[in-house]
């Protein structure tokens, strides 16, 4: 399995979709959403000590839904006949300027970090996030938060399409259970394929240690 060095300056933390709607108070909320908040407070302060870009994502519609697209169709399908509540009705969905797109309230953000805007999925798609990467000279991500087997799963492939060396939370992400499966063995699937084919599946703590390790390599 890969094991990559971590170079404070080349890298950056993409904390992903920390929003309202998907860590507390919402049918489609991951369960341990508030503990992810708690882990990616942590890990972001190790972050900003050693020089780290940390950059929030949220996942949000235009106001005047221009930019829909049909994501929220095939997931409201979904939630009907499996007889869950939807989180939101069906013409707002995740639309700027609502209580659900905000960012959790437990989040720390800080000046020096980056909310980044994302209209769908993956981070890359729709937004200059490759362009802000690339322009800082950042080749290594890291990436956590909600959900691990949709919008951080894509955002990780989209990073390994792109030749970005990509750290993935084992447990710095959450999800809800699917089907007959359990939030674990969706989550279980996932790690596999990462650790598989596009990154490096790492704890928390064990990439704290990286970034020390990498922080007094560099002084």
């Amino acid at each position: 399995m890969i094991d990559w060095t971590v170079d404070p300056k080349k890298t950056a933390y993409l904390n992903i979709d920390l929003q309202n709607v998907f860590v507390e108070g919402y049918s489609i909320s991951s369960p341990n959403g508030v503990e992810v908040v708690a882990q990616a407070n942590r890990l972001a302060a190790a972050c900003r000590k050693a020089g780290i870009l940390v950059i929030h994502t949220a996942q949000e519609t235009r106001a005047d839904q221009s930019n829909r697209g049909i994501a929220s169709d095939v997931v409201l399908s979904y939630m009907k006949s499996h007889n869950m509540e939807p989180p939101f009705n069906k013409v707002d969905g995740i639309k700027a300027g609502s209580d659900a797109v905000k960012l959790s309230p437990r989040l720390n953000v800080e000046p020096t970090d980056i909310i980044l805007i994302k209209p769908r999925y993956g981070a890359f798609t729709g937004t200059d996030l490759d362009l802000i990467l690339r322009s800082k000279g950042i080749d290594t991500v890291i990436i956590g938060g909600i959900a691990t087997n949709v919008c951080c799963d894509t955002t990780a492939r989209e990073a390994n399409m792109r030749d970005y060396k990509v750290f993935f939370l084992s447990d710095g992400t959450g999800n809800r259970g699917m089907a007959n499966l359990t939030a674990d063995q969706v989550k279980a699937a996932v790690l596999a394929t990462m650790e598989f084919a596009f990154g490096q599946v790492i704890t928390v703590e064990r990439m704290i240690e990286k970034i020390a390790a990498g922080s007094k390599a560099a002084n």
